[in-house]
């Protein structure tokens, strides 16, 4: 059985943050995320859902 196509109806787009260590840049990921689902619905991603990394999770910073 062959795969159905997928089609794109909504625009897909990648931001990324850049910033110092411990300066918010994961807090406001999280907050610009849950604005955005609110306005136009679609799932939120909280702190530490979206602070997955490893290191950071040793560190405690979540």
């Amino acid at each position: 059985m062959a795969k159905e196509k997928f089609e794109r109806t909504k625009p897909h787009v990648n931001v990324g943050t850049i910033g110092h260590v411990d300066h918010g840049k994961t807090t406001l990921t999280a907050a610009i995320t849950t604005v955005l689902s609110k306005e136009f619905g679609g799932e939120a991603k909280d702190y530490a859902a979206i602070d997955a990394a490893p290191e950071e999770r040793a560190r405690g910073n979540y």
